[in-house]
């Protein structure tokens, strides 16, 4: 018989990988309507039900779409292994089949996803393809759902999904939705051409079929992204609670959007430029419903979370009124002790603190600003209060990483080690080229080679008590491919048979159909044209040009914190953002300095407030 660990492990991997039955889930916050007379929108992280449940940005669509009475949304999640099963699929809410819905809208996260996205249409007997859905009817005259797709896994390279989409959003969606809703109340049942052709023209949309992404092509338009200039105006807060997630009944709070601190592999820094906030007051009023109706556990979510410019009177204050507090992430330069003692204080069980790279040299490349001495301070910390585990997030494979880089990395573990007596566990994540970031050029190290590298830290850690976890460079590999692909991938994507999935079957699949991995995952020549041109990011091409320089010297580069104004150094701004205080000494930081600023220059509110006193720096005298 197996004990209770066992029994408890199974039940966990049952949730994370099976389809729940509405029945059974412990739900709050699940909204019904009757079909009659409604747009009717299926919403779906392509991901199970755990992991799907597990995104505020799932939440807060959900919540959006329903909000009109003429419409309706429900939610449809991936099940491991049910198409192949041939088990019909269905939304959650009312068991509706996925094909009976108008519109079938998808938030993808990440590329690995892209292959359930197939599997799903496939279970729906769906058509996969955009072309052959609108050139043909259901079996019963009718139109099929009208396929749309958005978040950061297609925001900055659309292509790979392109052929499956009849639309993809570029950027952020709050404000895009209401008119999307209005068009298809207008044309979605008549005309679904000239919603497409609406679409098409509307800022922010990419209608594939309509729209050729080679920038060498006579009819080639980029497409802007979205991004919205006032959070404030958004709730950014949990929607729905249910146990069966990654953060149980926790209650979501988006504090901040975007990251300024400008890693140079990081996606996530530039797909949200600029970084904005909520402010504090809203945080409280939203901590204190929640805590009221009995969600006592409080997630702050954002790229950085500790880079909120009131994060200090943030965690006092959601402390003092009884919440249990964790962090998506943190930076330590500076480290915001008031956040990290009440997360202590409050019951987080872990400390997580990623130095990326374990040598400075290397650090400065990636243009992670942190030193040594500010995380171990951290981890003395973290020591000090009593964490019962602490994590450290790195990757393997940097551009420029050599056996020295490797090195460091085991000597700061082991330094952290000395400092901090309880568990720790790594990470070891091969590093992967984003689009639209300055490494998007460089080429991927081959697994093999990363392999070996993952195999060294293991060997030298694991006789210290530190527990290694090394992500697949296999795995890694495809990402990459998925990362920096063009609309060829459809090919292979819709080639590989569904439950037949592994890394050996997708590069296969990609010889079978006359693509060269090498050409995917290798190092590109700066300047030519990329499979995601067709993406205007707001970042100028130059700017990443300008930061791979500084990278290949070793410089830090810029940074831009969330009450930056006055720059527009890679042009994600436009002239009213930047602007937008006026005169530098109308800013919320007098003390704050206009313009851009060295990334290692980067001051917390906390440091702020004390030079409120001086007068304002300019640029100019910078």
């Amino acid at each position: 018989m197996a004990d209770k660990r066992t029994k408890q492990r199974r039940s966990t991997h049952r949730r994370k990988n099976s389809r729940p039955e509405a029945g059974s889930l412990s739900e709050s916050g699940r909204i019904v309507k009757d079909w009659g007379g409604r747009i009717s929108v299926a919403l779906t992280m392509p991901n199970t039900y755990y992991v799907g449940m597990s995104s505020l940005a799932l939440q807060l669509l959900y919540t959006a779409f329903n909000q009109a009475n003429d419409t309706l949304c429900e939610r449809i999640f991936w099940e491991k292994g049910a198409a192949r099963a041939g088990k019909p699929l269905l939304s959650l809410e009312s068991q509706r089949p996925a094909v009976d819905f108008d519109v079938w809208a998808y938030t993808i996260s990440w590329e690995m996803d892209y292959f359930n996205v197939v599997d799903l249409l496939r279970q729906a007997d769906i058509p996969p393809l955009a072309a052959d859905r609108q050139a043909s009817k259901r079996w019963d005259g009718g139109d099929w759902p009208l396929l749309i797709a958005g978040g950061p896994g297609v925001t900055m390279n659309p292509e790979p999904m392109a052929p499956f989409f009849d639309a993809i959003l570029i950027g952020e969606a709050e404000e895009a939705l209401p008119r999307f809703m209005d068009l298809c109340r207008s044309n979605l049942d008549d005309d679904r051409s000239s919603l497409l052709a609406e679409l098409d023209q509307t800022t922010g949309w990419y209608v594939p079929t309509l729209r050729p992404s080679n920038r060498d092509h006579v009819d080639f338009r980029r497409v802007e992204r979205l991004w919205i200039r006032n959070l404030p105006d958004y709730n950014t807060s949990s929607t729905l609670y249910t146990p069966d997630t990654e953060f149980g009944d926790m209650h979501l709070m988006e504090i901040a959007r975007g990251c300024g601190r400008g890693c140079r592999f990081c996606l996530a820094g530039y797909v949200y430029r600029p970084a904005r906030e909520q402010p504090l007051d809203r945080l409280l009023v939203s901590a204190q419903k929640a805590v009221q109706s009995g969600q006592g556990k409080v997630g702050l979510v954002s790229a950085a979370v500790s880079d909120h410019t009131q994060i200090d009177e943030l965690a006092t204050e959601l402390q003092a009124m009884g919440a249990s507090i964790s962090a998506s992430s943190m930076r330590m330069d500076p480290i915001s002790v008031p956040l990290i003692r009440a997360m202590a204080e409050t019951g987080t069980k872990t400390l997580t603190v990623a130095p990326e790279a374990g040598s400075q040299r290397l650090r400065n490349v990636i243009n992670k600003t942190q030193t040594e001495e500010q995380m171990m301070r951290a981890i003395a910390l973290a020591q000090e209060l009593n964490f019962p585990q602490l994590k450290l997030y790195f990757m393997v494979g940097h551009p420029t990483e050599n056996d020295d880089d490797i090195q460091a990395l085991i000597d700061f573990t082991l330094n952290a080690r000395k400092l901090y007596k309880r568990r720790i566990a790594i990470n070891a994540t091969p590093f992967v080229p984003k689009a639209h970031t300055p490494f998007q050029w460089e080429g991927m190290l081959a697994s093999s080679e990363l392999r070996r590298r993952q195999r060294t830290i293991q060997r030298a850690l694991a006789r210290h008590g530190v527990d290694v976890r090394a992500d697949s460079p296999d795995w890694a590999e495809v990402q990459a491919v998925l990362s920096r692909g063009d609309r060829r991938l459809a090919n292979v994507l819709l080639a590989i048979p569904s439950g037949d999935l592994n890394v050996r079957t997708f590069f296969r699949t990609m010889e079978e159909v006359g693509l060269d991995r090498e050409m995917y995952t290798g190092e590109w020549k700066v300047g030519t044209p990329l499979p995601w041109d067709i993406v205007q990011s707001g970042v100028s091409e130059n700017y990443f040009h300008y930061e791979l320089k500084l990278a290949a010297r070793n410089e830090t580069g810029l940074s831009c914190p969330p009450d930056s104004a006055g720059c527009l150094s890679c042009q994600a701004c436009d002239s009213a953002w930047a602007f937008r205080y006026g005169d530098n000494d109308q800013r919320p930081i007098p003390a704050a300095r206009g313009g851009p600023w060295r990334a290692e220059d980067w001051q917390p509110w906390t440091r702020l407030k004390g030079k409120q006193h001086e007068r304002p720096q300019t640029l100019s005298e910078g």
